[in-house]
């Protein structure tokens, strides 16, 4: 390290004139890089030094994490990885300039996530610091093989993230871009905005929480209306949801194909990641883009985002005329896959190290998921999945949330079985208000050991720090809002399970179901403790 230290003014070059991005970057703080370079969903909370959904930018092995569905804290393996990829690209660095070898860098780590999910070669992948920056690239994209603006149709709008209903229309999403740059949240970006069609999957006059019958009917509804406006479509559709579902059905998009092609640009979004290999190779076939993170499923540290985009929609990118000006803040040169020369050269060298390295992070979950031998996997999901629903049935303070996305093809894989389940909050039988069921979801994370009214054993219960996925909030008919709180498995809790030994992976299965059986007790101590009733844990937010 020394002897590159001492080098350091040798490095700040660049045959385009100069570069603000120099070797000492690297000598950042891991803590600190892993947290760079993105909106600020990222900033780490002065007193806690976790980011909104509870998050450190370091291992916190004494947390359980049962919060996939929104974000989870960095293993000691993920985090390790990050660590030795850094040392890697210092070495390197010292020999090439750092935006040549950090272009390297990530054209290997395309690689190797095509080899992880089985892709073809042919397959190419933009990276993002976030899933709401790809559903901006992929916007991007779709103009260029549309041949103009699209309207944007978003199936699962109320289910989907924030973001998406600016990003749908071509708008910030944030206050500031992954670049730095000041922005008006929902203000147009240069170039991309436009119109966005939501159709939400609730059925909202329905008595309980329930997937609207006319889901495909509606989707088709406003295909056929935007094409016959002259308009071209971005359809952008769910597998899968906050809920875990997933719309519309295939025989849907077999007749939108069938009627209209070549008129429909399909993006997929797939951010949770929650979907068989074969199935995702499907969509890719098809000639859908697909969206997908590191940061849900996989357990990689928040965020991390790439889009997948089909062979056959590379040739028209490359030759993209006009470019609105707009991407040029949500995208560096490194995003893009080398083989896109002609686009990348008209981006600025700007490497992005905290994006890079969260995707380090990511990978090498992923790597050691799908190292676990698959008829584990399957089965580690399965009974995961019998073993939560099982619970959670039996709990008078909980009510589980169906998942109306029917049964499960080949394609689906181990993910036969779901991996999300919902539940809304009951006292007394009655569902609690958004409001409560937000800070039981913050009490569960925090060691509420001297907040609970109780035995010895109660207390140790409300000690332990857990995070679960945060609230959804749904929209009532009524005009009352909903919260739905979800327990989530994730890639990491199929590979620390795995044991070759037979019974050792089955108790490791059984204290996994132990640590949840843990969760839903507190949850139920946060319900009904009379010294912690929900509303004061909403004055520590």
């Amino acid at each position: 390290m020394s002897t590159g230290a001492s080098r350091l003014p040798d490095i700040e070059r660049s045959s385009e004139g100069g570069s603000r991005y120099r070797l000492r970057d690297l000598f950042t703080p891991l803590d600190t890089l892993l947290v760079s370079g993105g909106d600020p969903r990222l900033t780490l909370d002065a007193r806690d030094r976790v980011n909104a959904y509870g998050c450190a930018a370091s291992p916190e092995p004494e947390i359980w994490n049962f919060a996939s569905s929104t974000a989870s804290t960095i293993s000691q393996l993920a985090y390790d990885r990050a660590a030795l990829a850094r040392e890697e690209l210092m070495h390197k660095c010292l020999f090439d300039e750092v935006e040549v070898a950090f272009d390297s860098r990530c054209e290997s780590m395309r690689e190797e996530l095509r080899g992880h999910l089985q892709l073809s070669p042919r397959v190419d992948i933009v990276f993002s610091p976030s899933g709401t920056d790809s559903q901006l690239h992929a916007l991007f994209l779709a103009r260029a093989v549309l041949g103009a603006p699209p309207v944007t149709i978003v199936v699962g709008a109320d289910q989907t993230g924030s973001g998406t209903a600016h990003t749908a229309g071509g708008r910030h999403f944030s206050t500031l871009t992954a670049s730095g740059l000041a922005v008006r949240k929902d203000g147009a970006v240069a170039g991309l905005a436009g119109d966005s069609i939501a159709v939400p999957l609730l059925e909202a006059a329905a008595p309980g929480i329930a997937m609207r019958a006319d889901a495909d009917a509606a989707v088709m509804r406003a295909v056929e209306d935007s094409l016959a406006q002259g308009r071209c479509v971005l359809l952008h559709i769910m597998d899968s949801s906050k809920l875990g579902w997933r719309a519309p059905s295939a025989a849907c998009l077999d007749e939108i194909a069938r009627r209209w092609p070549r008129k429909v640009q399909v993006v997929v979004d797939a951010c949770q990641a929650r979907l068989g290999r074969r199935r995702l190779r499907s969509y890719l076939d098809r000639g859908y883009m697909v969206l997908t993170t590191g940061s849900k499923f996989f357990g990689g540290p928040a965020f991390s985002g790439a889009l997948l985009v089909p062979k056959g929609l590379s040739r028209s990118i490359d030759r993209i005329g006009a470019i609105a000006p707009g991407i040029f803040d949500y995208a560096g040169r490194c995003d893009w896959p080398m083989a896109w020369t002609a686009l990348r050269s008209r981006f600025e060298r700007r490497p992005n190290f905290g994006q890079w390295l969260r995707w380090e992070a990511a990978l090498a979950e992923i790597g050691s998921y799908y190292a676990v031998p698959g008829a584990f996997r399957a089965r580690a999901l399965a009974e995961l999945a019998a073993g939560i629903d099982s619970m959670i049935a039996l709990s008078p303070s909980l009510q589980a949330v169906p998942n109306p996305s029917g049964p499960a093809g080949a394609d689906d894989e181990e993910f036969a079985a779901a991996t999300i389940f919902p539940f809304t909050l009951l006292r007394d039988g009655r569902p609690v208000s958004i409001a409560d069921t937000s800070a039981v979801h913050r009490a569960l994370a925090r060691d509420m050991n001297e907040d609970i009214d109780g035995s010895a054993a109660d207390r140790q219960v409300a000690a332990q720090r857990c995070l679960v996925g945060q609230s959804v909030r749904l929209e009532r008919a009524d005009g009352s809002p909903q919260g739905v709180l979800r327990l989530c498995v994730g890639a990491r809790l199929v590979t620390e399970a795995w044991s070759a030994d037979a019974m050792q992976s089955q108790r490791n299965l059984q204290h996994i179901l132990d640590r949840i059986a843990h969760v839903l007790v507190k949850i139920d101590l946060l319900l009904n403790s009379a010294t912690a009733a929900p509303r004061k844990f909403v004055l520590e937010a």
